[in-house]
């Protein structure tokens, strides 16, 4: 018998339970039918009066045999609104970061546009980690005041 057509028999195989669990039982089994069967499965349709034959694919399809067909993908990069938005929020951290003073301006700049560590900054610079950590997480306290401004 198909995998995809085998009923299980709940009342032979479970006697002394209620009716609602039989119910339940079978309706969970439908369901994992339709999720495994159903969904995959591709059919057609025959129109017997206008004798033609319509192929109606499956719901649930490959990536790859989509590929094979040619179909359109929606594009993977950035919305246009996402994009905007962005630009205008890297504009208002430069804003922000301007009405810095110079010497947290530069601290901003190693750290986070030089890619250098608080430790190597530390040791380029002399000054303590602590107090280039303490510094940074006060000027980020600064900057976030700033922008919500």
């Amino acid at each position: 018998m198909e995998e995809g057509r085998k009923q299980t028999n709940y009342r032979k195989l479970y006697p002394n339970v209620k009716e609602e669990i039989y119910d339940v039982l079978e309706r969970s089994d439908r369901k994992i039918k339709y999720s495994k069967y159903d969904l995959k499965t591709e059919r057609c349709s025959i129109d017997y009066e206008k004798g033609t034959v319509t192929y109606i694919p499956s719901r649930e399809d490959s990536f790859e045999r989509l590929l094979e067909g040619n179909r359109q993908f929606a594009a993977e990069s950035e919305s246009v609104e996402d994009t905007a938005v962005k630009t205008v929020m890297i504009e208002k951290m430069l804003d922000c970061i301007k009405q810095l003073t110079s010497k947290e301006q530069e601290l901003i700049t190693e750290l986070f546009f030089m890619d250098k560590s608080e430790r190597q900054l530390s040791l380029e610079t002399g000054i303590p980690y602590m107090t280039i950590h303490d510094r940074k997480v006060k000027i980020l306290g600064k900057l976030k005041k700033l922008m919500k401004k």
